[in-house]
C-alpha cells in the first residue's frame, strides 16, 4: 500500500483590488497547486475566502490561460470578434522585438512616446501596480497617473486628516452606531462585515447610505437612499442639523478642528427643505440621523470609494469626513472614520517607485483619459506610439472604452500586454506576455482595508512559460542596457527592500518573521483600546482636522503617480467642504435628460473582482449575465418586462443586458454592475462604454456615477 503523499503548505496573500487582502494557505501536492483556503489564524480572514477566491487554485489551472509569449499576425482587428490573431514566439523573440520597437520609437519621437498603463489587478509591492515604475521611470516614458478609484477620496482625506490610517476596522465591534457610506461591504469588503455584525449583536445600529438597495443595504437596520451624486448635500445637511440641534461636541471642535466657524456659516445654506429637495432624503430622517450619530457613541463611518464617482464626489467626501469630527466620535474606541488604512503602512514608496529616475519636466497622462491619449483627441507631443499594459484591463475598467478600442486599433501603435488571459485589452495587443498568478510568484501585500502586511510565498512554478511581472522588468532592463542595482534584485530582496523596518510600527521584526507567520499587524495600538485622535494629534500642518484650507491646490497622492511630485493638477480648491452638483442629471442638465433621462450607477459585481473572473463560467452563473436593474415605474413606461433584453445607451456608446425589474432602485435610476467582458456580452460593449472620462473635482477621480442614459427593449 502506497503511503499517501503529504501536501506542502505555503503562505498566500490575495493580490486583488479589495480591502480585505485575505491571508491564504496554498496547498501543493507533487508540485501542483491543489487547494487554496483562508488562513484560520488570521484575525481578519478567519479561514474564509469570498465567492471570488474560494476556488483560487482552479483559476490557476484555467485552460484558457496564456502560457507562452504571443505575437500578432495579420491586421489589427482581423481576428475573432474583432480582435487580433496571434502566433506563439519565444521570450527571446518577444523581448528583442519590444526592445527594437522601443529604440526606434525613442530615436524618432523620444521616450515619452512610450506609456505604461497599470492599476490594482495586483496589489503587490513586487508584482503589482507600482512594480513597473522603476523601469519606466528609468526608460523616460510618460508617467502614468493611476486614478481608477480612491484617488479623490484619498486626496480629500489627506487634506482633511493627513496620512493617518483612521479607525481600526477591528475596533468596529465596540461601536454603538455604524454608518457604511457608499460601500457594499457584503460584496466588496466581506471580512469587515463580521465585525459589524458582532457590534450589531451587542446593540449597535447599522446604517447604510447608498443610492440603491445593495446586499448590504438590505442587511442594515436603516437604509438612507440619496440620489446619485448628492452625498455632499446630504452630509452638509447633517452638519447643519447637528448645529441646529445643539449636538456639536464644541470642546472637541474648539481644540482639534480647524475651520468650524467657517463651515458653520456655509452649512447654514443647507436647510432641511433644500437638502430634501436635492437628495430626496426626508428632512426628518436627516435630523434623526444627526441626533443618533452624535448621541450613540462610539459612532463611526466606513466610507467607500463610490462616493467620489461624481463631479463633486471628492468634495462630498470632505463633508462626510467632518461629521465624526464635529460629533466628537474620535474620543472613543472605535469612533471616527475609516477610509484607507494604507496611510499608516511603513512602505518605502520612494524606493518602490524610484522617482529619482524621472527627468524633470516629464509629462503625466491620467489613465482615465487613455482614449483621448490614444486617439489624438489629447494633443500630445510626442504622440503615444507604444503602450505597455499590466495589472489592468482598461477596455473593461476605464471610461469611454469605445474610444480606447479605436485607439488600440491604430496600426502605428505598438501595444504590449502582460496578462493571464486574452481579455478585452489583450485581444488588441501586438505582443502578449504570459504573466504568473499569485501562487507562482513571491510578493508582499499592504492593505487598504486593515492594518496587516501579508506575505505571499511562491508555492509552485508557473505553467508553460509564464513569468512574474518582476522578471519582465529584469529582462526588459537588460534589453535596454540598464544596469541599475534595482533591476538585479531578486523578489525576496525586493520584498524586504520596500518596507521601512526601522519604523516603530514594524515592532522590531524582520523578513524571517513573515516566513514563519505569513502576516504581521503593524503596531498601531490594540483594537480594544485604540483612540488615535482622542486628543487631536493629526498629521496635518496644524495638528488638527483641517476643514478650512488655505490656498490648497488639487493633487493626486504620490503613490498613484510613481511618487512624482511635479506636473500636478494645481488648480485652486474650495477652502471648505460643500456640495457640487452632478454634471449629468435631470435636475442639472435637463436638455440632455430629454434624450437620456436615467441616471446610471455601475457598482462592483458580487462574483467578479473588477474584470477578474468574468471569464469563468461558474462565476458568471453566480453573478448572472450582464443585467440592468430598473424600477417598475421606468420599466412600465418603456414596455420592459423582467428578463427582457435591453440596450443602455448615450452619445458615448451602448451595451446590452437583461432587465431586472425591481424596487431595489428608485425611479430615474438604473444599476448595471461592472466587470463583464465586452467580448462575452450580448453585444460588443460593457457598462463603461457609456461612462464619461470627466474627472471629479479633487484628485482626478472618475465620474462613473455621473452619467445619463436611456434604456430600451431590444426586439
Amino acid at each position: 500500500m502506497n503511503e499517501q503523499t503529504k501536501r506542502e503548505s505555503f503562505f498566500g496573500a490575495c493580490p486583488h483590488d479589495c480591502p480585505d487582502t485575505c491571508a491564504m494557505i496554498y496547498e501543493v501536492d507533487e508540485g501542483k497547486l491543489v487547494n487554496v483556503k483562508g488562513n484560520k489564524d488570521h484575525p481578519i480572514t478567519r479561514g474564509t475566502l469570498c465567492v471570488k477566491l474560494k476556488d483560487f487554485h482552479d483559476h490557476h489551472h484555467n485552460p484558457d490561460r496564456v502560457l507562452y509569449p504571443l505575437r500578432r499576425v495579420g491586421p489589427k482587428g482581423s481576428g475573432p470578434n474583432g480582435g487580433n490573431t496571434f502566433e506563439r514566439i519565444t521570450w527571446d523573440e518577444a523581448i528583442s522585438e519590444i526592445g527594437r520597437r522601443w529604440r526606434e520609437t525613442i530615436a524618432e519621437y523620444g521616450a515619452e512616446a512610450i506609456m505604461p498603463q497599470s492599476y490594482l489587478g495586483n496589489m503587490g509591492l513586487v508584482q503589482g501596480i507600482n512594480s513597473g515604475d522603476p523601469f519606466f521611470n528609468r526608460l523616460g516614458s510618460t508617467v502614468n497617473e493611476k486614478t481608477y478609484c480612491t484617488s479623490g477620496s484619498s486626496s480629500a482625506w489627506l487634506l482633511t486628516y493627513g496620512p493617518t490610517g483612521g479607525v481600526d476596522p477591528e475596533s468596529f465591534v465596540h461601536c454603538k452606531y455604524i454608518v457604511i457610506w457608499a460601500c457594499n461591504s457584503i460584496s466588496t469588503n466581506l471580512h469587515h462585515w463580521p465585525f459589524v455584525l458582532e457590534a450589531q449583536k451587542r446593540g449597535a445600529k447599522v446604517v447604510v447610505i447608498d443610492a440603491y438597495k445593495s446586499r448590504t443595504a438590505k442587511a442594515a437596520d436603516w437604509h438612507i437612499c440619496p440620489r446619485p451624486g448628492t452625498d455632499g448635500a446630504l452630509a452638509m445637511g447633517i452638519i447643519n442639523s447637528m448645529i441646529q440641534q445643539g449636538l456639536v461636541d464644541q470642546e472637541y471642535a474648539d481644540n482639534y478642528v480647524h475651520g468650524f466657524p467657517e463651515l458653520k456659516e456655509r452649512a447654514a445654506d443647507f436647510t432641511p427643505e433644500y437638502v430634501e429637495d436635492v437628495t430626496g432624503v426626508k428632512a426628518a430622517d436627516i435630523a434623526k440621523f444627526a441626533r443618533e450619530f452624535v448621541t450613540s457613541q462610539p459612532s463611526a463611518i466606513r466610507i467607500g470609494v463610490a462616493i467620489e464617482r461624481s463631479a463633486g464626489g471628492a468634495q462630498a467626501a470632505r463633508a462626510v469626513y467632518a461629521i465624526p469630527a464635529l460629533a466628537g466620535s474620535w474620543r472613543h474606541v472605535g469612533g471616527g472614520m475609516l477610509q484607507l488604512p494604507l496611510w499608516d503602512f511603513p512602505v518605502d514608496w520612494v524606493k518602490a517607485a524610484r522617482p529619482d529616475f524621472i527627468k524633470p519636466g516629464t509629462r503625466v497622462v491620467n489613465n482615465l483619459r487613455l482614449g483621448q491619449a490614444l486617439t489624438g483627441e489629447m494633443k500630445l507631443d510626442p504622440p503615444i506610439k507604444s503602450l505597455f499594459v499590466f495589472c489592468t484591463n482598461p477596455v473593461s475598467q476605464s471610461p469611454e472604452t469605445n474610444k480606447i478600442v479605436e485607439g488600440l486599433k491604430r496600426e502605428d501603435l505598438f501595444t504590449v500586454v502582460a496578462e493571464h488571459f486574452i481579455n478585452d485589452t489583450a485581444k488588441y495587443a501586438d505582443i502578449i506576455l504570459p504573466a504568473a498568478m499569485a501562487g507562482e510568484a513571491e510578493d508582499m501585500m499592504w492593505s487598504w482595508g486593515h492594518f496587516y502586511f501579508t506575505y505571499n510565498q511562491k508555492a509552485v512554478e508557473p505553467p508553460g512559460e509564464c513569468k512574474p511581472t518582476s522578471d519582465m522588468w529584469r529582462l526588459l532592463a537588460a534589453e535596454m542596457g540598464f544596469d541599475d542595482p534595482v533591476f538585479k534584485m531578486t523578489d525576496s530582496e525586493l520584498c524586504e527592500a520596500y518596507i521601512n523596518w526601522a519604523d516603530p510600527k514594524m515592532g522590531g521584526i524582520d523578513m524571517e518573521y513573515f516566513k514563519q507567520h505569513g502576516y504581521y499587524k503593524i503596531d498601531v495600538g490594540s483594537c480594544d483600546t485604540r483612540t488615535p485622535h482622542a486628543e487631536g494629534k493629526f498629521p496635518t500642518p496644524s495638528g488638527k482636522i483641517e476643514l478650512l484650507l488655505h490656498d490648497a491646490r488639487n493633487f493626486v497622492a504620490p503613490p498613484f503617480r510613481a511618487m512624482y511630485e511635479a506636473e500636478q493638477d494645481g488648480t485652486l480648491l474650495d477652502p471648505l467642504p460643500g456640495y457640487q452638483p452632478v454634471r449629468e442629471s435631470p435636475q442639472t442638465n435637463p436638455e440632455l435628460a430629454k434624450r437620456f433621462p436615467l441616471n446610471i450607477i455601475s457598482p462592483k459585481s458580487h462574483a467578479f473582482l473588477n474584470s477578474c473572473y468574468a471569464n469563468e463560467p461558474h462565476k458568471i452563473r453566480i453573478q448572472g449575465e450582464q443585467f440592468v436593474m430598473i424600477s417598475p415605474t421606468d420599466a412600465a413606461t418603456r414596455s420592459i418586462r423582467e428578463g427582457d433584453p435591453v440596450r443602455v445607451a448615450n452619445d458615448r456608446g451602448s451595451f446590452e443586458g437583461v432587465a431586472r425589474v425591481t424596487e431595489d432602485v428608485n425611479p430615474g435610476i438604473v444599476v448595471a454592475t461592472l466587470g463583464y467582458w465586452r467580448q462575452l456580452n450580448r453585444s460588443d460593449g460593457s457598462v463603461n462604454s457609456i461612462s464619461s472620462d470627466a474627472w471629479s473635482n479633487i484628485g482626478r477621480a472618475p465620474t462613473y456615477s455621473d452619467n445619463l442614459v436611456e434604456v430600451t427593449r431590444v426586439n
